[in-house]
This record gives structure tokens, sequence and C-alpha cells, in this order.
């Protein structure tokens, strides 16, 4: 934890000026959401373990690599046009 911390103090040191303001405001906004975020307090089951496993290994068999959102997208007939940035 203790190197972590010191890596994002030597990558915030490194920004310019004119960027900070962004950086504050996305770590605000990240602590404001952890605060008021429910804690999780269900028990890790058998049943979680056995799935996060499965999952590992269906990423390791894919080369580590997802499905790619155009072909999420095409199972419901639609495109990455149907969703203009911005919107």
């Amino acid at each position: 934890m203790s190197e972590t911390r010191e890596h994002v103090h030597e990558l915030i040191e490194r920004l310019p000026p004119a960027q900070l303001s962004a950086v504050a405001r996305l770590l605000e906004a990240m602590l404001d959401a952890s605060a008021s975020a429910p804690v999780d307090d269900e028990p890790i089951t058998d049943e979680d373990r056995r799935r996060v496993r499965e999952g590992r290994a269906w990423f390791a068999q894919c080369g580590g690599r997802g499905i790619p959102m155009e072909d999420v997208l095409s199972d419901f007939g639609l495109t990455l046009e149907d969703f203009p940035a911005g919107k």
C-alpha cells in the first residue's frame, strides 16, 4: 500500500497544473462514492469461489481477452453506431 501511495504521489507531481483540478475532482468523486456505498458484508460462498475459478479459466482459455463490445451488441441487433458518443 505504501509503495502504491508513493507512486500515486509521484504521478501527481509530474502532472501539469492544468490537469490537477481534474485529478482532484476524480479523487473527490471516488471518495464520495466509496463513502456512500453500502458495506458488502455477505460472506463469500463456495459457489462464489467456484464461479471465480470458472471465470478465470474462461479468460485464460480466451487468451486473457473478453468478448468485444461489438459482438455483445450484435446479439441484440445493435451496433456501436446506435450509441452516439456523449449521449
